[in-house]
């Protein structure tokens, strides 16, 4: 990760009567590496990425029920329809349970080397398997496995009873963990996707869920790329065929069902640039996969994303009156990325806001001001600007000399500057 380098041009701006000055810095962004964030423009049922008032070409226009195109790191939307509109999940709902599985794994409850005990209600589960075997043992990597790559219904109902005790009881961790990440949209009501009144999610919602496996467990998000699994001698294929059509893409989960239709979550990775998209209610396998991979084209051929600062990186220095210290270093709590159309980037300046009046005593973390990135003087980002360290009260002649100054600096302040 590289470091920016920044050239700083100051605007100095007065308030009239209130005599505030306001500062304004343009920094001139050089190229960084990795990932963007942008503004979307709503056309018909589908999103088009403004940049500088010439619009990336119209996204693709598809027949799946519904569907949903974003950059991972940014989150910029790059095409959708009807991408809150809830719809059955099929096995795309084994993104949830693997989620979960993922978590205990984490937390110490679970590990890869236990063995679960298979139930009769696992072993009798309809649908797809990995063909477990009733009241024998199944290494818990197994059945991920089983799970992750042959989209086994036995495994994921093996493993939610193991976790949770049944499968009723796991799915209130699927649905808390949902209600954490924002799926706001969506319900769960088995480890599955097996067809149920109550059992829905929304394209948008899948979206979040595969960007969070990627992001919080990345050495587990390697499974969803393998192709194949063996268990028990019996060899199944992963049925996301994109594996094998397209080298960048590496995961992640198939569904589908008479109510479902066919659907697909997948995710792929160009130069550092991760795309999600995600496919619910397309008429065949056949046209999930090609749904799917027009809009992986899409954001790739016409959309970057650039990596602009990073968490804890010092963006600049604040003064500060009445404290021990005179100024204060200023950073941002998050990677901030910004997807662009592909040839903007030099279209890009950040302003930095800040009130010119700060006072001790200031807490590390404390907002003081506002980082705004514009491309050709649209404004499509901003973070607020935290203090990177504390700064306590100086003592009282300190403080009364500062006083001073910025009375004398009202009293004589010019307006016209």
């Amino acid at each position: 990760m590289h470091t920016e380098m920044m050239n700083y041009k100051l605007q100095k701006n007065s308030a009239s009567k209130t005599h505030r000055i306001i500062l304004v810095l343009v920094l001139f962004l050089l190229p960084l590496t990795l990932s963007a964030s942008l503004l979307a423009q709503e056309v018909g049922s589908s999103t088009v990425v403004k940049s500088a008032g010439v619009p990336a070409p119209a996204a693709p226009q598809l027949n799946a029920r519904s569907y949903f195109l974003q950059d991972f790191q940014s989150g910029t939307i790059l095409a959708e329809k009807d991408a809150d509109l809830r719809v059955d999940p099929a096995s795309i709902t084994k993104l949830m349970t693997s989620y979960v599985v993922f978590h205990e794994l984490a937390q110490g409850k679970l590990a890869l080397t236990d063995m679960a005990t298979i139930s009769e209600k696992a072993w009798r589960t309809e649908g797809s398997r990995m063909f477990i075997e009733v009241d024998k043992q199944v290494l818990i990597e197994d059945l991920i496995k089983g799970m992750v790559i042959q989209s086994g219904n036995d495994a994921s109902v093996a493993l939610a009873e193991h976790i949770a005790g049944t499968e009723e009881a796991f799915a209130s961790m699927m649905n808390h963990y949902a209600a954490e990440l924002g799926m706001t949209n969506s319900h769960f009501m088995n480890a599955t996707g097996l067809p149920h009144t109550e059992h829905y999610v929304t394209a948008r919602d899948i979206a979040k869920i595969s960007a969070a496996i990627i992001a919080e467990f990345p050495a587990y998000y390697a499974w969803y790329s393998e192709k194949e699994f063996t268990f028990n001698k019996i060899r199944q294929h992963n049925r996301n065929t994109l594996l094998w059509r397209d080298p960048s893409v590496d995961g992640l989960k198939t569904g589908h069902t008479e109510a479902a239709g066919y659907c697909l979550a997948a995710s792929a990775i160009q130069k550092g640039m991760r795309l999600v998209a995600v496919v619910m209610g397309a008429d065949s396998q056949k046209a999930r996969a090609t749904d799917a991979q027009a809009m992986l084209n899409y954001g790739f051929r016409f959309f970057e994303t650039h990596q602009l600062y990073q968490a804890d990186q010092k963006i600049t220095d604040a003064v500060v009156w009445k404290g021990e210290s005179e100024e204060i270093e200023l950073g941002i709590a998050d990677d901030f990325f910004v997807t662009i159309q592909r040839g903007r980037y030099d279209a890009l300046d950040a302003r930095v806001t800040i009130d010119p009046e700060l006072s001790a005593p200031i807490s590390k973390g404390q907002v003081l001001g506002l980082l705004q990135i514009f491309l050709d003087d649209e404004e499509i980002g901003s973070r607020p600007l935290l203090a990177m360290g504390d700064i306590t009260e100086a003592g009282f002649f300190g403080r009364s000399y500062d006083s001073m100054r910025l009375w004398f600096s009202g009293l004589f302040g010019d307006d016209n500057e």
